[in-house]
């Protein structure tokens, strides 16, 4: 399961991140394996959403997201 097919207010674990050209600027944003998240937004057409990460507020596009694989709990 990936961070963009979610739904709202759902609490979850990161368990990876794809290798990608943004996986470093995910794990600036504070997005890592082991880091507990929320979606708290998501757009009429689901691009972009926003995820609560430690109190504060990540706005993420939809194929950004995509490559956050998650676990629910």
């Amino acid at each position: 399961m990936t961070l963009d097919s979610l739904k709202l207010n759902q609490q979850v674990t990161i368990q990876s991140i794809t290798e990608n050209g943004l996986t470093s600027k995910l794990t600036d944003m504070g997005l890592y394996p082991g880091k507990s998240v929320s979606v708290i937004f998501k757009a009429p057409f689901g691009d972009p959403i926003a995820v609560d990460i430690d109190g504060y507020t990540l706005s993420l596009r939809k194929e950004e997201a995509s490559l956050v694989e998650v676990q629910i709990g």
